[in-house]
């Protein structure tokens, strides 16, 4: 049943329908189970990083997409709900739609390493960014992550900060790494267009991984008939169950 629920996004109608149970026995199953997963799954797929974890992950950035002293891809990812009663255009988002957000920062192997889940669609992901507990942390250096070190080949350099690759919805920061602007009207100069492409190739790790987790929950393919925290919860099942995975 829960199975069913999340890997194709049938209604509890259907779900109570086909199994013979009552919609809101199939809608508490859900609800405990999806919960059951994260409090079981995410010690253990999800733990926040230590300073060796953070190492681990900036050397597969550098290997596999050949971006020194990266430790993560940064992006958020609307997820479609039904409008919730009373809640005005708190929920309304800029595509037109209701939803709330997966804020989540990616490993170079598509793996979740911290998450955010049920912001309003309406703000944008710089805000929920940086008043997240995530956000907050990051920003206040206090996640462990490793001191600057130098960029390979370029040791003369002196030290260089750690830092997470975003689109240009973020802050440029010195930990916290953007696409320079004017890219799409392909007026820039040489030096920078390649910047922006290195930075693009590591930051679509993050991308990569939405689209694995559409395409194993088939359920963010469809509106999400639950309310907001109903909804928070199912995500955070499907979260670490990519990671699982």
């Amino acid at each position: 049943l829960q199975t069913r629920f999340l890997v194709t996004g049938d209604s509890f109608t259907t779900i109570a329908f086909n199994y013979r149970m009552g919609v809101m026995t199939v809608s508490n199953i859900v609800s405990e189970v999806c919960a059951a997963m994260w409090n079981t799954l995410m010690p253990i797929v999800m733990e926040q990083p230590d300073e060796a974890k953070w190492k681990k992950i900036e050397e597969s950035f550098f290997h596999k997409w050949n971006f020194p002293n990266c430790v993560g891809a940064l992006d958020g990812k609307h997820i479609l709900i039904q409008a919730p009663s009373n809640s005005g255009s708190v929920f309304f988002n800029y595509k037109g739609s209701f939803s709330i957000v997966l804020l989540a920062l990616a490993d170079a192997d598509y793996r979740f390493t911290i998450v955010d889940i049920g912001s309003y669609g309406s703000n944008s992901d710089s805000g929920i960014f940086q008043n997240s507990n995530f956000g907050k942390s990051f920003l206040a250096l206090q996640l462990s992550i490793p001191t600057p070190k130098p960029l390979p080949g370029f040791e003369d350099y002196g030290n260089v900060p750690y830092t997470i690759v975003a689109d240009e919805a973020f802050p440029a920061k010195p930990d916290l790494l953007r696409p320079f602007p004017g890219y799409k009207r392909g007026n820039l100069p040489y030096k920078q267009r390649i910047f922006n492409y290195r930075l693009s190739r590591a930051r679509r790790v993050v991308e990569n991984s939405f689209g694995i987790l559409a395409q194993r929950f088939r359920l963010y393919h469809r509106r999400l008939n639950l309310c907001p925290e109903s909804a928070i919860t199912v995500v955070k099942a499907t979260c670490v169950l990519h990671n699982f995975l």
